[in-house]
C-alpha cells in the first residue's frame, strides 16, 4: 500500500486539458436523453402531462428520480471535496442531507400528494384565500429556486471549462440550451426520466470509484481512516475540523434537514405518482439511494486525501471540488475521470432541468392560473404559459451563471436550504396540521422566514466577511435557519391567533379527511 500511494501521489493529472472520453460520453448522454424527450413530447400536451407526467410514474421510478433530483454536483463534487480537506466534519452535510427523508416521508409525502395538484402551494391554500397565499409562497419557492440554479450553473460552467477545455461563456450556453429542451418539449415526463438515467449513472460511477480505491487498501475501509490519519493526524477523524461552533452546527444542522421538505423541485415530484401509497413509497426507495451514495461520497473524500493529497486538490481548487474527478483519475487514468466527468456535468443538467420545472410551474400554475386568471384557465393556455416560463427562467439562469463567474457560491446553497426551511417548510407544515392556521398567518410566516433568512446570511460571515470583505460580521452564524426559522414558526402562529378566522377553521375537518383518507385527491 506504501509504494502504491506514492506512486499516485506523484501522479500528473491531466486535469484542465480536454478530455475526449468525457466529451464523448458527455454528448453519448445528451442524445439518449434528448431522444427520450423527443418521445416524452408526444405524450405531453395537458397540463397534468406537463406537470406531473399524468401522474403515470410508478413509486420505485420516482423513488430513483427523486434520488436523481436530489443527489446534485453539490453532493458528489461538494461534500467529497469538503471531506478530503476538513476530514470527519464533512459528514455533516451527508447527514444533514440524508435525516431529512424519513421527514418528508412521515409528515410530508402523503398529505402532499392527497392535497396538492401541482404545486407546494395547491397544500399551504387549500383552505385558505388563494390570491394571498399563492403570491406569498411563489415568492419563497422562486427565491429558493433562484439561488439553487446560480449555484447549479456557475459549477457547470466551471465543470466544462476545466473537463472540454471550452470558454465558460459558451458552456452556460450549452447547458441552458440543453436544459430548456428537456423541460420545453417533454416536462415532467423527460424531466423524470434524465433524473432517473443520471442517477444510475451517478450511483454505478460512484459505487466504481470506491471499489476501485478501497483496492489500494485490500478492500479495507479502515485501513483507509488509518492512512488517513497516520498521514494527517487523528484530527481528520474527530469532530471541530470545520464547524468549530456548536450553534452554526445546529444552525447548519435544522437548515439540511427542513430544508428538504420544503425544496419545491423535490415537492413537486410527490404529484407524478398515482396516490400517497405511491408517494410514501418512493420517498422510502430515494432515501436507501441517497443514504448509499452518501456513504461513498465519505468513502471518496477519504480516498482523495490518502491518495491523491490535500495540497493538489486545494491547488486544484481551494474549495476541494475537484476530489473526486482527481481521485478518478489517480485510480483508474483518463478514461475513467472521463465517466466520472461526464456523469458530474449530467448530474448538474437533471438537477438543473428539476428546478426549471418547478420554477415555471410556480410562474404558470400559481401566479398565472390562480391569481391572474383567478382560477379559470384552459389547458392550452396554462401549457402554453408553463413553457413561456421555462424560456423566461432558462434565460434568467444564463445570465446569472454569466454575472457570477468565478465567485463562491457554496452560502447559495446554504441559501436556498435556509429559504427553504424558513419561508416553505413552517407554513407547509402549519397548514396541515394546525387548525387555527390562517391566511394572515401563513403570509407573514412566509415573508418573515424568507426575508430574514436573506438578511441574515448577508449579514453572516459568509457575505458580510467572505464576499463583501467587512472586517467583523454582524450576524455571528454561517447559516440563519436557527432563528429564521423559528421566527417564521413564531410569527405565522401568533398572527393567526391574533387574526382568527372561522371560516378557514371550519375547512380544516374536510381537508383532514383529504389528507388522511385521500378522498378527493387528484
Amino acid at each position: 500500500i506504501q509504494i502504491r500511494r506514492k506512486t499516485l501521489e506523484n501522479f500528473q493529472s491531466t486535469l484542465g486539458q480536454v478530455n475526449i472520453a468525457s466529451i464523448i460520453i458527455f454528448f453519448l448522454f445528451v442524445g439518449i436523453t434528448l431522444l427520450i424527450t423527443y418521445y416524452a413530447a408526444k405524450k405531453t400536451k395537458t397540463t397534468s402531462e406537463f406537470y406531473a407526467a399524468d401522474r403515470s410514474i410508478s413509486g420505485f421510478q420516482n423513488g430513483l428520480a427523486l434520488a436523481g433530483d436530489y443527489m446534485s454536483a453539490a453532493s458528489f463534487l461538494g461534500i467529497a471535496g469538503m471531506v478530503s480537506l476538513k476530514g470527519y466534519d464533512g459528514l455533516i452535510y451527508s447527514i444533514g442531507f440524508l435525516v431529512g427523508w424519513p421527514l418528508v416521508m412521515f409528515l410530508i409525502a402523503e398529505p402532499l400528494r392527497n392535497l396538492g395538484k401541482f404545486t407546494f402551494a395547491d397544500v399551504v391554500a387549500f383552505r385558505l384565500k388563494q390570491k394571498p397565499v399563492r403570491i406569498a409562497s411563489s415568492f419563497g419557492s422562486l427565491t429558493t429556486i433562484v439561488f439553487y440554479l446560480i449555484a447549479q450553473m456557475v459549477g457547470a460552467g466551471a465543470l466544462i471549462t476545466v473537463l472540454f477545455g471550452l470558454p465558460y461563456e459558451l458552456a452556460i450556453l450549452i447547458v441552458g440550451v440543453v436544459m430548456m429542451s428537456y423541460v420545453l418539449f417533454g416536462g415532467m415526463l423527460a424531466t423524470t426520466w434524465v433524473q432517473i438515467i443520471k442517477a444510475i449513472l451517478l450511483l454505478g460511477g460512484a459505487t466504481l470509484l470506491v471499489v476501485m480505491t478501497l483496492s489500494h487498501f485490500d478492500m479495507n475501509p479502515i485501513k483507509l481512516f488509518n492512512s488517513a490519519a497516520e498521514k494527517y493526524t487523528d484530527t481528520v477523524l474527530s469532530p471541530g475540523g470545520f464547524v468549530k461552533n456548536p450553534w452554526d452546527a445546529i444552525s447548519l444542522g435544522i437548515a439540511l434537514i427542513l430544508g428538504t421538505a420544503g425544496l419545491p423541485h423535490i415537492l413537486m415530484r410527490f404529484f407524478t405518482v398515482p396516490d400517497a401509497k405511491q408517494a410514501r413509497k418512493s420517498v422510502f426507495i430515494a432515501t436507501g439511494f441517497i443514504g448509499y451514495f452518501y456513504i461513498l461520497t465519505f468513502a471518496i473524500g477519504f480516498g482523495a486525501m490518502v491518495l491523491v493529497g490535500q495540497d493538489l486538490i486545494s491547488g486544484f481548487d481551494k474549495g476541494g471540488n475537484m476530489a473526486a474527478l482527481l481521485l478518478a483519475e489517480s485510480v483508474g487514468g483518463n478514461l475513467f475521470i472521463g465517466f466520472i466527468a461526464a456523469v458530474a456535468f449530467a448530474t448538474i443538467l437533471a438537477v438543473v432541468a428539476g428546478l426549471t420545472l418547478s420554477g415555471a410551474s410556480t410562474l404558470s400554475h400559481d401566479l398565472y392560473v390562480n391569481v391572474i386568471k383567478k382560477g379559470k384557465s384552459d389547458e392550452k393556455g396554462e401549457v402554453k404559459v408553463a413553457r413561456m416560463s421555462t424560456l423566461a427562467i432558462g434565460i434568467l439562469a444564463m445570465v446569472l451563471g454569466l454575472i457570477f463567474k468565478g465567485q463562491n457560491v457554496a452560502f447559495m446553497v446554504g441559501l436556498a436550504f435556509a429559504i427553504a426551511a424558513s419561508a416553505n417548510f413552517p407554513s407547509l407544515i402549519l397548514s396541515i396540521l394546525w387548525k387555527k392556521f390562517t391566511t394572515k398567518g401563513a403570509v407573514s410566516s412566509i415573508i418573515t422566514g424568507s426575508g430574514l433568512a436573506i438578511i441574515l446570511i448577508v449579514l453572516s460571515p459568509t457575505v458580510w466577511v467572505d464576499i463583501l470583505n467587512n472586517s467583523e460580521a454582524i450576524f455571528p452564524l454561517k447559516n440563519p435557519a436557527l432563528f429564521s426559522m423559528t421566527a417564521s414558526f413564531i410569527v405565522g402562529m401568533v398572527v393567526s391567533l391574533m387574526f382568527p378566522d372561522k371560516e378557514e377553521q371550519s375547512k380544516f375537518e374536510d381537508e383532514k379527511l383529504r389528507t388522511y383518507l385521500g378522498i378527493g385527491a387528484e
